[in-house]
């Protein structure tokens, strides 16, 4: 009797101790690994059975955008947007890119080991060798080698792969913000792709321009609007642009960027700072006049790594709606203030409701204004 008694209170008491274990992972599973505090140095916080960092969030002032820009932009590579069949001067159709396994999307960065930066380069040394070639091609991520066999087009007379590709891109957008103490730039907030492909492109050369908005495209559920704006070859480029990620573009301003609205650049403020309610946004819908607007954060999703859905907010300035209808092509970029600081920038738009839209955090921004 004695022995069942003990046998039984041994098992309770191992029980409570996995349950207890489990229970205390769970909790510690909730303790994000990285902590961010406004500090002069880093710390590391030591919690009971776990160590955490605590990262400095340094007092940083921006001058905000707002600013119609221009982007041009040399892709890095070439990237294939479609493929294409070739007639040979027997009388055969063959698509020579897709036998050899290329895809849409894929991005040829060298022929037979040169590197090439547009179709021209592409052509000209496919019909060098005219013979087999060996393509290096970047495929997301990854990096891989195809062997192709060009034709003979009847067309022209010339060896082709059976490729339409991109080299070059340009457009429209908004300013988000001019970082003084280095004179690096954030515009768009999203990446910019190709429509074709989705595919995020790689910055071979780039700069930002000063663009001028001629018309303003309302939107309407269902149906994005659009700022149409131009930008001419003999104005002086903004500055130049060093990398195009998920969270906007970025780069360095040959001279500095001034916002006539603010003589003093701004602070910046971090999620845990931003809060529901409202808040104004900069952007440009006439010439190259920077306008205030006001809107509503009507949600904040707090984040422990870069998205571009930060925020969701919606246009409450009636003039903006009647002027645009709200959230519109163009205007992604466009600087989110809340109690006079800088917090994020409008990414996209809710594509059946024009006035509201999202709005991604300054600070993941920031993360790449020093990236060469």
């Amino acid at each position: 009797m004695y022995k069942e008694i003990l046998k039984k209170g041994s098992i309770l008491i191992l029980t409570f101790m996995v349950a207890l274990f489990l229970a205390a992972s769970s909790i510690l599973s909730f303790i994000p690994n990285d902590i961010k505090i406004f500090a002069n140095e880093t710390k590391v916080l030591k919690l009971p059975l776990k160590e955490v960092t605590i990262r400095v969030m340094p007092e940083k002032l921006l001058i905000p955008g707002g600013h119609s820009v221009g982007v041009r932009m040399n892709v890095k590579g070439v990237l294939v947007v479609g493929l294409e069949e070739i007639e040979t001067p027997e009388g055969d159709f063959v698509n020579p890119g897709l036998d050899a396994g290329l895809q849409i999307g894929d991005n040829i960065l060298e022929v037979n080991g040169t590197k090439v930066n547009n179709a021209g380069e592409v052509k000209e040394v496919i019909n060098e060798i005219k013979n087999d070639v060996r393509l290096k091609v970047q495929r997301k991520d990854d990096i891989i080698n195809i062997r192709i066999t060009p034709v003979i087009s009847v067309d022209d007379n010339l060896y082709k792969i059976g490729v339409w590709v991109k080299d070059k891109t340009a457009g429209i957008g908004t300013l988000s913000y001019i970082d003084p103490s280095n004179n690096t730039f954030g515009a768009l907030g999203h990446a910019i792709t190709d429509p074709e492909t989705g595919t995020v492109l790689s910055v071979a050369q780039g700069e930002l321009v000063n663009s001028k908005v001629e018309s303003v495209k309302q939107g309407k559920a269902g149906i994005p609007g659009e700022i149409k704006g131009i930008f001419y070859e003999s104005d002086k480029p903004l500055g130049k642009l060093t990398i195009n990620t998920e969270y906007g573009i970025f780069g360095k301003a040959y001279d500095t960027i001034k916002n006539p609205r603010y003589d003093q650049p701004l602070q910046v403020g971090y999620q845990n700072e931003v809060k529901k309610g409202p808040a104004y946004i900069l952007t440009t819908l006439e010439g190259d006049k920077i306008e205030k607007y006001n809107i509503t954060i009507e949600k904040v999703n707090r984040q422990s790594k870069a998205s571009t859905k930060s925020m969701v907010i919606k246009v409450t300035d009636e003039r903006l709606v009647k002027k645009s209808g709200g959230i519109i092509q163009g205007m992604s970029g466009s600087p989110i203030i809340q109690n006079n600081k800088i917090i994020g920038a409008v990414t996209h738009v809710f594509v059946n409701d024009p006035q509201k839209g999202y709005g991604i955090f300054i600070e993941w921004m920031l993360n790449y204004s020093d990236v060469e």
